[in-house]
């Protein structure tokens, strides 16, 4: 097909206290990429104060001051990592940083995120589809590799305008789970959305993230899927490499197949 496999553990499963060892620990069992779930969510006014006055103890939540530029509005309820954590954690990996934008005004973080050290920067189709074209065209100024991802209940017709433009994305993100949180339960149904894509654009890499574990992988690498963005079921392995290699033997197979 023109692609290869490429296993993004998600480190919003990680310890956080730990970023830049859980890091290593995943590219030393062979990953590939390293997943970074960018998340916009909000904290009410009680919740900020709780924050403040644990702050010297919060090691497992990590959050620009960008997102509260915007504290009425977000895209996925959930708070996660900003520009920051991405910088510090590039003065420790030379590895690649495939990072998922779960926010409602994706344009804003391009200019952060590209100074912090970001690789990949997948923006979600459903908040850009009036400045798509200048939000690549951003991306690629800062040296990054630009994805689009969609959520379960968008059709995959949606992303193809961007593949298709001249000035194009690299990667399609379909997720299996709603988008926010951690741990949720694979979409077995959004493996056609793959299917759909990899018929018909053949060289694309073609990312699934959520749920993905040595139960669901076969599904997803056999309707096409070569990048694999996994979290739980790799963190919590007895045998983290095990995992990372089961999933990569798996998408050669059906490429094998293909």
């Amino acid at each position: 097909m023109g692609v290869t496999p490429k296993i993004a553990p998600s480190m919003l499963a990680s310890d956080f206290a730990n970023l830049a060892s859980e890091a290593k620990r995943m590219l030393d069992f062979g990953a590939d990429w390293l997943h970074m779930d960018i998340m916009d969510g909000y904290v009410s006014l009680l919740s900020w104060t709780s924050l403040l006055k644990d702050f010297a103890s919060l090691s497992f939540y990590f959050f620009s001051t960008s997102c509260f530029s915007h504290f009425h509005r977000h895209f996925v309820p959930n708070l996660t990592i900003g520009a920051p954590v991405i910088e510090s954690l590039r003065k420790q990996t030379k590895a690649f940083l495939d990072c998922h934008l779960m926010v409602t005004n994706p344009i804003d973080y391009v200019e952060p995120l590209g100074k912090a050290g970001a690789s990949g920067f997948t923006f979600h189709v459903e908040v850009s589809k009036e400045n798509w074209q200048e939000l690549i065209q951003k991306i690629k100024s800062k040296a990054m590799r630009p994805g689009v991802a969609l959520k379960p209940g968008t059709p995959i017709e949606e992303v193809y305008p961007l593949v298709d433009s001249e000035n194009l994305v690299e990667m399609v993100l379909v997720m299996t789970v709603e988008p926010g949180f951690g741990g949720q339960k694979f979409m077995p149904e959004m493996v056609d959305k793959v299917r759909v894509l990899r018929k018909k654009y053949p060289a694309l890499d073609i990312e699934v993230d959520g749920g993905l574990g040595p139960s669901t992988i076969e599904m997803a690498a056999s309707a096409g899927a070569n990048c694999i963005v996994a979290g739980s079921s790799i963190f919590g392995a007895a045998e983290p490499g095990t995992v990372i290699f089961h999933m990569r033997s798996c998408v050669l197979e059906n490429q094998e197949k293909c």
